[in-house]
């Protein structure tokens, strides 16, 4: 199996992408800590794959945007399984307003959360990979991290800075045993697109020269090669999951 034995922490991880590679990482062989925001439904995410799963996967409550709630998180995780191999840093929100009406606060949190956090995370969980000689991190971005849009001006400047945080992240952790790299998903069908309009779905799918949303087992995929010691000369990168969105117009 491709993780067998390694211990991987996912934030996020109670639904869409973090669910799924949470549930495509326990099938390698790997023991989990699914993070995500306090609350039965999220709990009982973790119980029903540590089920399926037996002693592999514990639940760890996390708000990103606390570095009290992330350093305990990380703290919890070594404490339990001994040891911290990977990280996915998947924990994020959306969120859509022209510029000119977005106010501070909601501008303000999408950052928080979406950039600030995934440094905290990052920050918590190189201490404890450096003190272990090793590890592999794994950001998630978007295709919003290299591609403008309108009307997401935080969420774009979020997914901007993850990509630059991880190669400059990955240029200090490179000769300290720990490899740091980001996905960039394109649109993909998770709950975050529950509520679009049929019309705006459809003009959405239209983006992709692939003709479809994206799949979340797909990122999935993507975030178990990074973590794996298959991408072991991979640091700095940014994988674009994106059904070939960003490559142009056809």
């Amino acid at each position: 199996m491709r993780l067998q034995d390694k211990t991987l922490l996912i934030t996020g991880g109670a639904s869409g992408i973090g669910l799924a590679t949470a549930e495509r990482c326990l099938a390698e062989g790997a023991r989990v800590a699914l993070a995500d925001l306090p609350g039965a439904p999220h709990e009982q995410v973790a119980q029903a794959l540590d089920a399926r799963f037996p002693g592999r996967c514990m639940f760890v409550p996390v708000d990103v945007s606390s570095t009290e709630q992330v350093d305990a998180m990380v703290e919890r995780t070594v404490a339990h399984f001994g040891r911290l191999d990977g990280v996915f840093n998947n924990a994020g929100i959306g969120g859509l307003a022209p510029s000119d009406t977005l106010p501070d606060d909601d501008y303000l949190r999408v950052i928080d959360i979406n950039l600030n956090g995934v440094f905290r995370v990052a920050r918590a969980s190189l201490r404890a990979m450096y003190a272990q000689g090793g590890g592999s991190i794994v950001n998630c971005a978007s295709i919003l991290g290299v591609f403008g849009q309108s009307a997401t001006a935080a969420y774009t400047a979020a997914k901007g800075g993850v990509v630059n945080l991880t190669r400059t992240l990955a240029l200090e952790s490179a000769t300290r045993g720990v490899r740091v790299n980001a996905v960039g998903p394109g649109y993909i069908d998770t709950p975050l697109l529950a509520n679009l309009d049929p019309a705006m779905r459809q003009a959405l799918i239209q983006l992709h020269p692939v003709g479809r949303l994206g799949r979340a087992e797909e990122v999935a995929n993507a975030v178990l090669f990074l973590l794996s010691d298959e991408a072991s000369f991979i640091t700095g990168a940014h994988l674009l999951v994106d059904g070939g969105f960003t490559a142009g117009k056809s």
